[in-house]
């Protein structure tokens, strides 16, 4: 069974890609010209994030930010080759990528997904996005700074977790959601570069308990992909 292929969800998603594409465009034109040199853009944008993380941040509040349909059906995979039960995303945006990963639990007999995001406005756009792809049942947004948001637990083991947020706080949340990983867990970080806080030389240490590389397709945009190793 395979919900992104065909039906409501599958429609869904081909109409927030679109909606996206036109949203998104504008600010896509601005970082054209650097384009060329993707490592400068990030390094622009964490350097944005040190000096006025949640001011940026607001800035892009009409932005989906959203991962390509791509990167959506690869999430998909993840999720049900480990058979996740429990998702934590940080950084849900308008909740394409939450989607995705929620589908995989619906077609798997469900779950639980738990979202994080900033800006409040967002997380109402996600949460009607999710409502009209009939999967609202199997995600909770929590809004705010995840760093708080997160603090209480999850109520369970995690299973995998998406990293989509503020560059700068991958490695915060992971440590705050490590006590909970399941070994053997998978832990995405979607634009992950070498300059946001130590996270990619984190989960490169094997001595931290992992074991982690770089993902061999939307390289340019420094896709970590790491596993849970004990």
């Amino acid at each position: 069974m395979d919900s992104l292929s065909s039906g409501k969800i599958a429609d869904v998603l081909q109409r927030l890609h679109q909606e996206a594409e036109a949203a998104d465009a504008p600010l896509m034109q601005t970082y054209a010209g650097e384009m060329t040199d993707p490592e400068q853009v990030m390094s622009r944008i964490v350097e944005s994030e040190t000096k006025d993380l949640k001011g940026l941040y607001h800035g892009f509040a009409g932005n989906f930010l959203n991962v390509s349909p791509q990167f959506g059906r690869f999430l998909y995979m993840c999720a049900r080759a480990c058979k996740a039960g429990c998702i934590v995303e940080f950084g849900s945006s308008m909740g394409i990528s939450a989607i995705y990963m929620a589908a995989a639990l619906r077609d798997m007999g469900g779950g639980r997904l738990i979202g994080t995001e900033l800006e409040p406005g967002k997380a109402e756009r996600a949460q009607a996005n999710l409502a009209a792809a009939g999967l609202a049942d199997l995600v909770e947004f929590r809004v705010g700074d995840a760093r708080e948001t997160l603090k209480p637990g999850v109520g369970g083991d995690i299973d995998m977790v998406m990293l989509d947020g503020a560059f700068t706080l991958y490695l915060p949340v992971l440590k705050l959601l490590e006590p909970h990983l399941k070994e053997g867990a998978i832990v995405i970080g979607e634009n992950a570069i070498e300059e946001a806080g130590g996270y990619v030389g984190y989960v490169r240490d094997p001595r931290n308990g992992y074991l982690s590389q770089s993902l061999p397709f939307e390289s340019w945009r420094g896709n970590e992909f790491t596993v849970k190793t004990k």
